[in-house]
């Protein structure tokens, strides 16, 4: 009995964890990098261009059901994961060097990235820049820039 409690809290805080905002995703919605896959190397500039399926592109603050923005999160661990992996899929994504916003409703962006290794991962946010209630997030990829 003592073991099927322990399973449940643990499931249920994990769900909890994993639970993004309000704002409901297609369920079969997915992000994804179009020219880039984990392990490749690259030069700078780097030329990242962000793919959507299930859903549509709109700029911040515009509220139309299955549709988001992306957000690019660089050198930094995967969606909900970091320090503040509950705030950031409760209240929203922060504006800093590791997370890009893309409230215009961009689609690509070139970046100077330094020599080394890179990780990347996609995420797709509401008009307030909060995860959908299921995030729509991409594989964390690695690249490697000369």
């Amino acid at each position: 009995m003592k073991a099927n409690f322990t399973a449940a809290i643990l499931c249920f805080a994990a769900t909890l964890v994993w639970a993004g905002g309000e704002t409901p995703a297609n369920p079969e919605a997915k992000v994804y990098f179009v020219n880039l896959s984990d392990g490749d190397t690259v030069q700078s500039p780097v030329k990242i261009v962000f793919g959507l399926g299930g859903m549509g592109v709109a700029p911040t603050g515009v509220e139309k059901e299955n549709t988001g923005h992306h957000h690019l999160l660089i050198d930094r661990p995967p969606l909900g994961q970091g320090e503040d992996g509950a705030d950031e899929l409760t209240y929203g994504l922060p504006a800093d060097d590791n997370h890009m916003h893309f409230g215009g409703g961009q689609t690509e962006v070139t970046l100077d990235l330094a020599p080394g290794e890179h990780t990347l991962q996609l995420v797709l946010g509401d008009a307030g820049h909060v995860p959908h209630a299921t995030p729509v997030v991409s594989e964390v990829i690695t690249i490697t820039v000369e």
